[in-house]
């Protein structure tokens, strides 16, 4: 039996289920199918693989520790700051074992996500930093989504008139055409968003983990005098580079900071900056977006859907040089449209990715963007969504190889190998018809 982040129990057959493979405890008949043989310690197995990318891990060697670990991984699976994979191994021997579990363990219920208020202490501190505050700015990450604090977000940023940049993860927090949105940042971000973020002198940092490609290695945020205001419910991520920490529930963190501020907001010179700025952003958009002549670039892809964009339109990318083209060039026109896998630029995710969103909200038309190397990686989820239903539009760009990684390794100074097609040591160069891939999968 396996339990992961958004997986139901899964009946074993054999040793095994999901590749996720249950050895018998008693090891009379080993070696099994699959088992590798750790010929220095034979309690590992390959279950133990998953412990690094786990946050609560469990083998289950008598049914009666059931009573004790199974709660802890479902609050494991619940908790707003330390959320994450929880795995229990059932070994197969164990799984024929009897134990009269008490009844009351199978009565049904209710688990309630909970909004953790930060410390008074803290909120207090970071409202006397930001309310003298001449350049503020919110950086809006993917706790803001976590906590469904978007329309406090806005309306904090409209009370106390502070522009808001998004990180990746944080997109679509605030429409585009908000008078206060700055763009996204970092180094898949825009100019105008990080040229605030030079300016700024008080950070607020709303649900990020603060990442490098948001901070652009900590170069983007040049005033040597800026403080950072981390409100998160992690602690780990809340007192990163010498923030003002905020630990705490995005939403009720950005209710408690506002009460404190008892009407402050920063200067009309400051926010008419930002609107100077975002206008260069979305000029900047429409121009490397405008269909042309030739083959179309990934910018005038997304720039294409971006102008027939409807109510309910949801995107989703992951790897390669869709993040960045979708990061600048969707621009939401509604809360809450965007998802990219970028914490791992994971390939092949987009198309399992859009799957998953279809199956979330089958109302909303789900928008794929991938790579032909994504496509190749792990495409059989277009037989699933046939299958099960969930249709969602797909939008494959043919870059011959794995194109990104190319222009890395050209702009280190390389030469071009083994990364697109026509530079590989390949006997004839063969195109995949992936028109023909997916209409083979119905």
């Amino acid at each position: 039996m396996t339990y992961g982040a958004c997986s139901a129990p899964t009946q074993l057959s054999s040793h095994y289920a999901q590749g996720v493979f249950i050895f018998p405890v008693s090891r009379i008949p080993d070696p099994v199918l699959q088992q590798v043989e750790h010929f220095d310690d034979p309690s590992t197995t390959v279950n133990d693989g998953f412990r690094p990318v786990a946050r609560y891990w469990d083998r289950i060697m008598r049914p009666e520790q059931l009573v004790h670990s199974l709660p802890q991984a479902i609050a494991t699976m619940l908790d707003p700051a330390d959320c994450g994979p929880a795995f229990l191994g059932l070994p197969q021997d164990v799984q024929a074992e009897a134990f009269d579990f008490p009844s009351v363990f199978f009565e049904p219920r209710i688990h309630e996500i909970v909004r953790p208020r930060p410390d008074t202490g803290q909120l207090d501190r970071a409202s006397a930093v930001l309310s003298k505050a001449a350049a503020p700015l919110i950086v809006a990450g993917g706790g803001v989504h976590y906590s469904f604090a978007e329309a406090e977000l806005v309306a904090f940023a409209e009370r106390h008139n502070i522009p808001i940049v998004e990180t990746m993860a944080g997109k679509a927090s605030i429409v585009a055409a908000h008078r206060l949105y700055g763009g996204p940042l970092g180094v898949t971000g825009s100019e105008s968003a990080n040229n605030l973020a030079a300016a700024a002198d008080v950070v607020l940092s709303v649900g990020s983990r603060l990442g490098d490609f948001t901070t652009a290695s900590w170069t983007v945020f040049k005033n040597k005098a800026a403080t950072i205001i981390g409100l998160n419910a992690a602690r780990f991520d809340a007192v990163k580079h010498r923030s003002v920490p905020v630990v705490g529930d995005a939403r009720e963190g950005l209710i408690g900071l506002s009460s404190r501020l008892h009407g402050w907001r920063s200067g009309d010179d400051w926010s008419e900056r930002a609107m100077t700025e975002v206008a260069g952003y979305h000029a900047y958009i429409d121009k490397i977006a405008a269909p042309g002549d030739d083959l179309p670039t990934y910018a005038q892809v997304v720039g294409a859907v971006d102008r027939h964009q409807r109510p309910g339109d949801y995107v989703v990318a992951a790897a390669g040089g869709f993040p960045g083209e979708v990061n600048n060039g969707w621009r939401a026109q509604e809360i809450n449209s965007f998802d990219c896998e970028y914490g791992f630029s994971c390939m092949g995710y987009e198309i399992a990715g859009g799957w998953g969103a279809k199956m979330a909200m089958p109302d909303r038309e789900v928008i794929v963007f991938v790579g032909d190397g994504s496509t190749m990686m792990l495409n059989s989820d277009f037989y699933s969504s046939v299958l099960s239903g969930h249709k969602m539009i797909v939008i494959i760009c043919d870059n011959g190889g794995f194109a990104v990684i190319n222009r890395l390794q050209v702009n280190q100074g390389g030469a071009p190998f083994n990364n697109l097609i026509a530079d590989s040591r390949i006997v004839e160069e063969v195109r995949a018809d992936f028109a023909a891939l997916a209409a083979a999968q119905g």
